[in-house]
């Protein structure tokens, strides 16, 4: 898979990818916000009214993502976190022209993943626990391929947008595939307190909010 940090240019592109993310759940209306103590530098929790949801952003610069196992190899780092994946790809990997925001559900993105990762085994083939585990955004399962089991993210998706990569400009404002907001509901004092102490550094309860008439 593409060494991301090979060149001066893969790395900004990969900078430019992860920025494409979280400026598409902003104009989805969503508040990104990162998670103090987390320690994934991926993962951010993103607000919109009363709904919150961790999310994990991807970035791919030859269309397939990665996840690889945990330690004692019975779940995925950082996925079993996350209540969607973010996944930012490029659309051609020999000669990118765009990128793509795709918001895909957590538990479908695991589930891919898990049978990814059976059908490689059963294949014999090796995946070292900590090894990524990669998937595709866009090559179709075939059953009689180990590699492409789980593939297809995007496949029958609208991505949350489209932009050009040369022009960094919006080239196709597609609609919202986001979970729907309910009606931007009133601020509870916990909700205050949990989102000040994340600003400031502190745990909630050295939190104190007055309220004057």
């Amino acid at each position: 898979m593409t060494n991301v940090s090979g060149t001066p240019e893969k790395v900004g592109l990969r900078r430019k990818l992860f920025d494409l993310g979280e400026r598409a759940l902003v104009q989805a209306g969503w508040t990104v916000e990162r998670i103090q103590g987390i320690g994934k530098s991926s993962v951010r929790r993103i607000v919109k009214g009363g709904e919150s949801h961790t999310v994990s952003i991807r970035t791919t610069q030859d269309t397939w993502i990665a996840f690889p196992r945990n330690d004692d190899d019975s779940g995925w780092v950082t996925l079993e976190l996350v209540d969607f994946v973010v996944a930012v790809t490029v659309d051609d990997k020999d000669n990118p022209k765009f990128g793509l925001v795709y918001m895909v559900e957590g538990n479908e993105v695991r589930e891919r993943f898990d049978r990814a990762y059976r059908s490689r085994l059963d294949a014999g083939h090796s995946i070292p626990v900590g090894r990524g585990v990669w998937v595709s955004m866009f090559i179709a399962e075939d059953p009689s391929a180990a590699s492409s089991v789980g593939g297809g993210i995007a496949l029958g998706k609208k991505p949350l947008l489209k932009v050009s990569l040369d022009a960094e400009e919006e080239a196709e404002d597609m609609p919202s595939s986001a979970p729907a907001s309910n009606p931007e509901a009133p601020l509870s004092i916990a909700d205050a307190k949990r989102r000040l102490a994340e600003t400031f550094g502190v745990t909630p309860d050295k939190i104190k909010i007055v309220i004057e008439g």
